[in-house]
């Protein structure tokens, strides 16, 4: 533990390093195995079978390059990534990303459980005749499903990473066997020139570009939870090549699961209602039965499981003296209530439409200033010490690098103002390039406000 005053930070020594290779694969299989990857797929969908495949390639190995680099850093320095990007954004000035962290990680645990919860309300209505969400009467079968996922969720976390990496180990090998069953299922009902020739209605239809940035605002969630997993690890393989294998397998299969049988419902029903991409409705259409929906709500456990552990470290940072435990319960907690807020919208694709476009804006610059500040300008290197420090290197000014934030934000701007521009929003999509500008940005600044010596030790 390296500490001073109330900046103190928590850093893993090589000896307390416990995960493998296949615990680190393990958790980033199972962190995108999930029913949110499956919805994804689904909205996807909108896209074409071979439009949105190229996409899930595309975004996701942009994305999953930036995973395994974050995950370096945190097997090269045992800090979590939200401590680490004090070295860009100033030890006081981290607050900012952490509170992104935080809500983003916040809300993909409401998203993974609402949907869980569908899956709940599926479960009552085989068992004791509730009616389903979406039903009259619907509501209340959704609400427990809402109160049985948090418990689960504070089981889960009960005992901070160590929790965390057990749920990983069963449920890695549930998901696969789920997802089999479901391949299989899916190929069963529609052929795969079917799926390949099927075409969204025109006024629901989603262009590539749109599809990267929808996928990317998916992916990138992810990157900056990396480091506070890959600092348990042993070796530089599991926290750089596990990652990236583990997150690009859960997401392109469970996203291509949702994809076609989402394609599937649409062919055999004669519509398509994005509406209905969640895997609840999927699962029941198809026949699966009891058991699918039991291993829906087993997965999203294991990716909830991530997504708290990330949000208790970034409250962590927030307020240093909240220890992990009890960081994570109050993270639980807060994700609950958030669950509820679909209810009250009237809508959950409207709810977690707008939540990925918030996404979209605030990742992608806050992860490109931090990756290019430490590979880029401190040539992989941050003095542990000093991310600790009221007088240190990373100080800046009160705490703060304020060409940080400024690229944040001009990051957001320059995000939304691409999304305007025709050949973007169609083909590319403006998050990667978005990202790339604010690096260019974001070193050159900082070379003429906080130049370095020539020579470092």
């Amino acid at each position: 533990m390296q500490q001073e005053s109330k900046y103190q930070i928590e850093v893993v020594a090589p000896k307390h390093r416990h995960m493998s290779n296949w615990d680190m694969f393990a958790t980033w299989i199972g962190a995108n195995a999930n029913n949110g990857t499956w919805y994804v797929g689904g909205v996807l969908a909108a896209c074409g079978l071979l439009t949105a495949l190229k996409v899930i390639v595309a975004s996701s190995t942009l994305s999953y390059l930036c995973l395994s680099l974050v995950g370096f850093m945190g097997y090269k320095t045992g800090a979590a990534t939200m401590s680490l990007i004090r070295g860009s954004f100033g030890v006081r000035g981290s607050y900012v990303p952490s509170f992104v962290n935080l809500t983003q990680y916040i809300g993909w645990t409401a998203v993974n459980t609402f949907i869980a919860a569908t899956s709940v309300s599926y479960l009552l209505h085989d068992l004791v005749s509730w009616p389903v969400y979406g039903k009259p009467g619907g509501a209340k079968g959704l609400i427990l499903g809402i109160i049985v996922m948090s418990v689960l969720h504070l089981l889960s976390v009960s005992v901070g990473q160590r929790s965390v990496q057990m749920i990983e180990r069963l449920g890695i090998i549930l998901v696969i066997l789920f997802v089999l069953w479901e391949t299989v299922v899916v190929f069963q009902t529609v052929s795969v020139h079917d799926l390949l020739t099927w075409r969204a209605p025109t006024h629901l239809h989603m262009t590539a570009g749109a599809g990267m940035d929808t996928l990317a605002a998916f992916n990138l969630s992810w990157v900056t939870a990396g480091a506070d997993f890959t600092r348990f690890t042993r070796k530089k393989s599991g926290a750089t090549g596990m990652p990236f294998l583990g997150a690009f397998t859960g997401l392109f299969w469970f996203a291509f699961i949702g994809l076609a049988a989402t394609i599937s419902i649409a062919i055999t029903s004669g519509t398509y209602d994005p509406n209905n991409s969640d895997p609840s409705t999927i699962a029941s259409r198809l026949g699966l039965g009891v058991l699918a929906l039991l291993v829906i709500v087993l997965t999203s456990m294991t990716a909830n499981a991530v997504n708290l552990l990330a949000a208790g470290s970034a409250l962590s940072n927030i307020f240093p003296r909240i220890r992990l435990r009890p960081a994570l319960w109050a993270v639980t907690i807060i994700a609950t209530l958030v669950t509820l807020i679909p209810l009250v919208m009237g809508s959950f694709l409207a709810a977690f439409t707008a939540f990925l476009d918030y996404i979209g804006m605030v990742l992608g610059p806050m992860i490109s200033v931090m990756l290019v500040d430490y590979y880029w300008r401190h040539r992989q290197h941050y003095d542990i010490n000093e991310l600790a420090s009221s007088k240190g290197q990373y100080w800046y000014h009160h705490g703060v690098n304020w060409i940080a934030l400024l690229c944040w934000v001009l990051g957001v701007v320059i995000f939304l103002l691409l999304k305007h521009v025709a050949w973007i929003a169609t083909v590319t999509g403006a998050t990667f390039i978005d990202m790339a500008l604010i690096g260019i940005i974001y070193v050159a600044l900082m070379r003429i406000f906080y130049p370095l010596p020539a020579k470092r030790v």
